[in-house]
């Protein structure tokens, strides 16, 4: 396994993609410079590439998609990120969310429940820089209560609820960003941790996400 090339039309092209970002209202600059440099093309099959720095979302297999670049800016934004934060990623898909957070200063810690998808990605990551972000196989609505507490939690799948786990392992003070409902479209949600049990709630508008499924799916 090779890492990609990063040419400079690439290159320019994510310069373009950033622009448009701020055009819609992403205006984290630690979001904004980890997108520019982040190359997306690198987590697209070879007959997507000519797509990957338009602002949609595309299929990566395992019935999972990667999601489009103003989703994850936007949640990447919510999720308020401080380098060296310890955050907890559910659904690892391609990766290209992790390596956001990563490249903001994160040490993340990622869920995938799609074997397929698990064994593909986990060494991709290294092959392209970022041989930090651990990446595990099982159930995301249980977390990983061995590494916790997180001053991070993002979801990258529709939730039709909010899961306890995933509030019992962030320390006081941390942010969980994650789509709720249980039909196509979904309210981006976030939750701060003021005590042990107590959360301040936010809705932050209407996303589209696959489902997030329970239990670990074992196809290869």
């Amino acid at each position: 396994m090779t890492r990609p090339v990063d040419s400079y039309r690439h290159q320019g092209m994510r310069k373009l993609l950033v622009q448009n970002l701020r055009l819609k209202g992403i205006s984290d600059p630690q979001v904004l410079s980890a997108m520019e440099s982040v190359p997306r093309h690198f987590f697209f099959d070879s007959s997507f590439l000519e797509y990957a720095y338009e602002d949609k979302p595309f299929p990566i297999g395992a019935g999972q998609t990667i999601s489009q670049p103003y989703t994850v800016a936007f949640q990447s934004q919510l999720l308020q990120v401080s380098r060296g934060d310890k955050v907890l990623e559910i659904g690892t898909g391609s990766g290209y969310q992790a390596c956001i957070l990563a490249e903001m200063g994160a040490k993340v810690f990622t869920i995938e429940r799609q074997k397929t998808l698990f064994d593909r990605t986990g060494p991709y990551l290294r092959v392209v820089g970022y041989p930090t972000i651990k990446t595990f196989f099982g159930d995301g609505y249980k977390g990983l209560p061995a590494f916790a507490p997180f001053d991070r939690v993002i979801v990258t799948a529709a939730a039709p609820y909010i899961p306890d786990p995933l509030l019992e392992q962030m320390k006081p003070g941390g942010i969980l960003v994650i789509p709720v409902g249980a039909g196509d479209v979904q309210t981006m949600t976030t939750l701060t941790k003021i005590s042990a049990n107590t959360y301040e709630k936010a809705e932050h508008g209407a996303f589209r996400f696959v489902p997030m499924l329970e239990d670990k799916a074992r196809e290869r």
